[in-house]
């Protein structure tokens, strides 16, 4: 396992450990019945598609899940409860004990901080009967759409939000690369269920989570035009409240939570965004 020094990294940041689930017991962490566990905090969305993931693979009685209190507990931003396993998974680690976090009960450490590690290990080494969230054949366009969700979703929205203070013309670009990729997103479940086709994959966990995060957060930093432009894909958001109806994907999902992390971390003015969600997402909390 590979571990960033905090030294190195953000105040803020935890480091990034990049520990790996193997195929057998050559590999040092492979996958074992109630070895692991997984620690998720409600509020973040890396931790939200690793609690999807698992609940899409019937992973419960496999691999236990502790969700963390919706604010964490120490000064730095982490959680006291996890900071044994950073202290004996790095020497003298005096960073924030941060969410998420994959451990081994064998040993007491960190296996991994990584979310895309944790979601890519979850579907290949601890399945099961569960579906196949990563057919080989998909993979590369499963990388294609995280990347789209990411860059042009996720990254265009928060720009947009930030530039969109400053007038029109420093937002247009953010909005069009957001347009573009909402788009493309729309036209494909225009003919199919799924992103990808008939079955969920990898790729609806990330797709789902990305319009959680847009229609809770970025919402609030985009004008009322801009939402109105959001709203303007039906298939896409028809996508989104038929996910949200799966226990699957609600089970975990607590929109106060992120809320309330959401206005207790943002640093920008509001914008006058569109007053109505464009979904009705669950809100139960864990």
């Amino acid at each position: 396992m590979s571990v960033v020094p905090s030294s190195l990294l953000p105040a803020s940041a935890a480091p990034a450990f990049r520990g790996r689930i193997g195929r057998d017991v050559h590999s040092g962490h492979y996958a074992v019945p109630h070895r692991y566990r997984l620690h998720i905090a409600p509020y973040d969305p890396g931790c939200l598609g690793i609690a999807v993931t698992h609940s899409l693979l019937g992973l419960d009685d496999t691999l236990p899940l502790t969700v963390l209190p919706e604010t964490p507990d120490t000064p730095d931003g982490g959680y006291a409860a996890l900071r044994p396993l950073y202290e004996a998974s790095a020497h003298l680690y005096d960073g924030p004990a941060a969410a998420p976090v994959l451990s081994d009960g064998w040993t007491g450490r960190i296996v991994s901080t990584h979310v895309p590690d944790i979601l890519r290990d979850l579907a290949l080494r601890f399945r099961g009967e569960g579906p196949d969230l990563l057919p080989e054949e998909l993979r590369g366009e499963i990388e294609a759409v995280t990347d789209l969700c990411e860059r042009s979703v996720n990254r265009a929205a928060q720009r947009a939000g930030e530039l969109g203070l400053d007038g029109e013309a420093a937002h247009r670009d953010p909005l069009t690369v957001l347009f573009a990729a909402l788009g493309s997103l729309d036209r494909r479940l225009a003919r199919h269920p799924y992103v990808l086709g008939t079955a969920p994959t990898a790729a609806d966990v990330q797709v789902w989570v990305t319009l959680v995060q847009l229609d809770t957060v970025h919402r609030w930093h985009l004008d009322a035009a801009a939402m109105d432009r959001v709203a303007g894909y039906p298939a896409l958001w028809e996508y989104a409240r038929r996910l949200a109806a799966r226990p699957e994907f609600a089970h975990r999902l607590d929109i106060e939570a992120v809320m309330r992390h959401h206005r207790a971390h943002c640093r920008g003015r509001e914008a006058a965004g569109a007053a109505i969600r464009l979904v009705d997402w669950p809100g139960t909390r864990v």
